[in-house]
């Protein structure tokens, strides 16, 4: 019965999570799936415009050390399913679905926006490891080489956006967040997810996976929008 209201109430909510879990095992099954639909930087020949959108339906096949494999999207599913309910409850499917999407395009662009930042600060913590033998042409040919296989994918972009929107919304909800005790507002949980990406962002080290970038779009994207959507209808606010 549980699963038929969610399904029934929640159909966007439902659908997306479905989707995402299809996807995840084509990855399994066939590995082009996610060579192919992976987010790839624009000047790369393995880039192609529709991986904007692809790349917030895949997750990271890969069970290895540095690699968050089933646990990627087992994270993620729970999270959106958390937030996600309450959001399209609150708007309604359509505008739930719209904010969505939105939220994930964003978090690519900012991605492609920021690849060539990231590689090379990781240039720079790889050339500190040995300084002074790392000749500069070597240093360009790393971070040539960073941009041409660089890939990006999960719908965590988009999940912040979601996260970001519901602490605007619902500030004063209470959240329990991992090896925490005691509940903490989530007008407090997400900025303090922001500011973590925000170091991880500018401040990034060599075998971190995270896609900080990805999380600062999408949230930022996602805080606009709310703001802009509920700026004449802040009595739903509590």
């Amino acid at each position: 019965m549980a699963f038929n209201s969610i399904q029934k109430e929640t159909p966007v909510l439902f659908n997306l999570i479905a989707i995402n879990v299809v996807i995840y095992v084509a990855q399994l099954a066939v590995p082009a799936v996610t060579e192919y639909g992976a987010l790839h930087y624009y000047g790369s020949s393995m880039f192609r415009p529709y991986q904007l959108v692809t790349c917030i339906f895949m997750h990271d096949p890969v069970i290895t050390q540095g690699h968050f494999g089933f646990f990627h999207i087992l994270f993620n599913m729970f999270t959106l399913f958390v937030f996600g309910n309450i959001l399209e409850r609150f708007w309604g499917s359509k505008r739930f679905l719209i904010f969505y999407f939105i939220c994930g395009i964003g978090a690519s662009i900012l991605i492609e926006l920021t690849i060539g930042y990231s590689a090379a600060q990781t240039a720079k913590h790889l050339a500190a490891l040995s300084p002074g033998n790392v000749p500069p042409d070597q240093i360009a040919q790393f971070i040539a080489d960073y941009k041409q296989d660089y890939t990006a994918l999960g719908a965590s972009g988009a999940i912040m956006g979601v996260m970001a929107a519901f602490a605007y919304l619902f500030p004063n909800t209470a959240l329990y967040v991992y090896f925490i005790p005691i509940p903490i507002k989530a007008k407090y949980v997400v900025p303090l997810l922001i500011l973590y990406d925000l170091f991880g962002g500018f401040y990034q080290f060599s075998g971190d996976d995270v896609g900080h970038f990805a999380h600062l779009g999408g949230a930022l994207i996602g805080l606009l929008l709310v703001i802009y959507w509920n700026k004449t209808n802040r009595q739903t606010m509590y």
